[in-house]
């Protein structure tokens, strides 16, 4: 039996686009046995926003908050607040495992390795994501005690993981995600760095070379610095940064890949060091986790706060000031209500409690704001737009507190030291929301439009083609040749050309490509500066872009304090989940 919600003349019907009801029904709506449908997207909503309520229940009743439910439904149904797919998809039903990010640990025995892998497949099977830094394992051809053998390295069981993922993947309705770090003086980073140049390898993972303050330090001094032995913990020999540098550079120009984590930022950011540091993030890299800890994540659409006085829109900061409480205690319930993989998940996850609450939409709201994207202007209005909703999820997880208790690792921890008292450790975080920007009818987390014209390709094979909607009504109010422009903008990644469309058009409707990487990094760093967590952002860069451009960003990225950074070039992959519509044209 599934939960079918109260029939009631004052609850919202969902209004949702043709492709958020395809991906509905491809990966969300309940099935029966036969993989019959038997749940509306109104069902699925009131059937999460019931689940996550009854959280309540553990609490004292002075602090329960009635008609929760109720709020929950409306948050969700009219596409102004999205948890992570995991809660969509269990919330309510007989999995429940709703959270989406994972960090295991890897430490240099088999046992531990191959532990790994068997809760790897736990975590895939219930729908999430894992993340892992390998950088303990013994580098290739050092000896093996126990055998009088030679270690054959990270590298190589990493192929036991990305194996393990394909297995698995067969059988659910989420594809398996991986992140696999590996620190910059491990012994085997030339080999790490080059691993995904072959499109066949690693086709699980996304990877991630874990940059320290000493290396990037080198790197500008141009000097050498040591790699080191894991298993001694001494150096095996020094080798020149630059040349590491450039090595990375060039794989991520050529691929995309590996992006880099700043472990040290991290850690400087880590709320609980007592409890150990930071080593690995999630599989996008948003969520830096200790090892065994879980995190939940959701996501506000921005562009469904926006009000309008006297033909001027403006962000609706008095309306934010209302959402974003009720998402924080959502994010919090759904830890409670959370059947984890395994205990040792559930025992670390709820020592800190970390939720991460962050936004899409932000590219609609620019546009609805008439700012475009690449301007001084877009800066300040993510600054105040993301500097409130830090400040009142901050706030709203204070309050929480009072209710329920500051989270178990308080003591010790760096808010303690600050005198602050919050029902969680960490609670923004801006999430890449590929698949539920979809459901929400909005652009997707902070990135910029990827075109005007944009076909996705979700799972693989289902393949999503949009046209920007703000875009076609502009473009009807002006009396501009649809059918031609509808044919034009999807051959082509960007609009600045087509001198047909009228420039200040064009000026408000540019595409991740039309900006420079300087400005990619500059919006992912305001952002960063209020993410308690890290930021998922894409640098996209055009086909034309060279390796001194992506060592720039680098540079910059990690000057400006972000967290890591990810890097793509256009066309450097033969599959990728963005395009333009006609793709053969780009």
């Amino acid at each position: 039996m599934f939960l079918i919600m109260p029939t009631s003349s004052r609850m919202i019907s969902p209004q949702l686009s043709a492709n958020a009801r395809i991906v509905l029904r491809q990966r969300y709506l309940a099935k029966n046995k036969r993989g019959v449908i038997v749940e509306s997207p109104a069902d699925l909503f009131w059937r999460v926003a019931h689940d996550i309520a009854l959280a309540e229940q553990q609490y004292p009743p002075a602090t329960r908050q009635r008609h929760l439910a109720r709020q929950f439904y409306e948050l969700m149904a009219s596409r102004t607040f999205l948890p992570n797919s995991p809660t969509l998809m269990n919330a309510g039903r007989p999995l429940q495992q709703l959270s989406a990010c994972f960090v295991l640990p890897v430490e240099d025995s088999l046992e531990s390795i191959f532990d790994a892998v068997k809760h790897q497949a736990l975590i895939h099977q219930s729908g999430g994501g894992t993340g892992f830094s390998f950088s303990h394992l013994r580098p290739q051809a050092d000896r093996v005690a126990t055998t009088s053998g030679l270690a054959s390295g990270p590298v190589s069981f990493m192929r036991v993981f990305n194996m393990s993922t394909d297995v698995i993947k067969q059988g659910g309705t989420r594809r398996g995600a991986n992140m696999g770090i590996l620190r910059v003086d491990h012994p085997d980073i030339l080999e790490f760095i080059t691993l995904k140049q072959n499109p066949s390898e690693m086709t699980n993972f996304n990877l991630s070379v874990g940059l320290t303050d000493r290396f990037m330090q080198a790197v500008r001094r141009r000097q050498d610095f040591a790699l080191v032995n894991p298993r001694t913990a001494k150096p095996v020999r020094r080798i020149s940064a630059t040349l590491v540098f450039d090595r990375l550079v060039q794989a991520a120009w050529q691929s995309g890949e590996p992006g880099v984590l700043f472990l040290d930022t991290i850690n400087k950011a880590n709320p609980t060091p007592h409890l150990g540091p930071i080593e690995a993030t999630n599989p996008c890299g948003e969520q830096p986790l200790l090892a065994y800890e879980s995190c939940t994540l959701g996501s506000i659409n921005v562009a469904r706060c926006i009000t309008t006085h006297r033909n001027r829109r403006a962000i609706d900061y008095e309306h934010l000031a209302l959402v974003v409480p009720h998402a924080v205690r959502f994010l919090d319930n759904v830890l409670d209500r959370t059947r984890f993989p395994f205990a040792a998940i559930e025992t670390h996850t709820k020592q800190t409690r970390k939720i991460g609450l962050g936004i899409m939409g932000f590219a609609d709201v620019l546009i609805q704001l008439g700012v475009p994207y690449n301007t001084e202007e877009a800066l300040q209005i993510a600054k105040q737009l993301m500097s409130c909703i830090q400040s009142h999820a901050h706030a709203a997880s204070q309050q929480l507190a009072k209710e329920r208790g500051v989270f178990p690792a308080c003591k010790g921890s760096r808010l303690e030291a600050q005198g602050l008292h919050r029902r969680n450790a960490t609670v923004t975080t801006i999430a890449p929301t590929g698949t539920i920007s979809i459901l929400a009818d909005c652009s997707a987390g902070i990135e910029p439009l990827y075109g005007i014209s944009v076909a996705r390709t979700i799972m693989e094979d289902i393949r999503l083609e949009s046209l920007h909607p703000e875009f076609l009504r502009q473009a009807r109010a002006r009396r501009l040749p649809l059918a031609q422009l509808r044919r034009e903008v999807g051959h082509t990644e960007s609009i600045q050309h087509l001198t047909q469309i009228p420039e200040d058009l064009r000026r408000l409707f540019v595409t991740a490509h039309d900006i420079t990487p300087t400005h990619h990094v500059q919006m992912q760093a305001v952002f960063q500066r209020y993410s308690d967590s890290g930021v998922s952002k894409t640098i996209n860069l055009p086909t034309t872009a060279t390796p001194q451009d992506v060592a720039a960003a680098f540079l910059l990225a990690h000057e400006l304090g972000c967290k890591g950074l990810t890097v793509y070039r256009s066309g450097s992959r033969e599959h990728q989940v963005l395009a333009c519509s006609h793709v053969q044209s780009c």
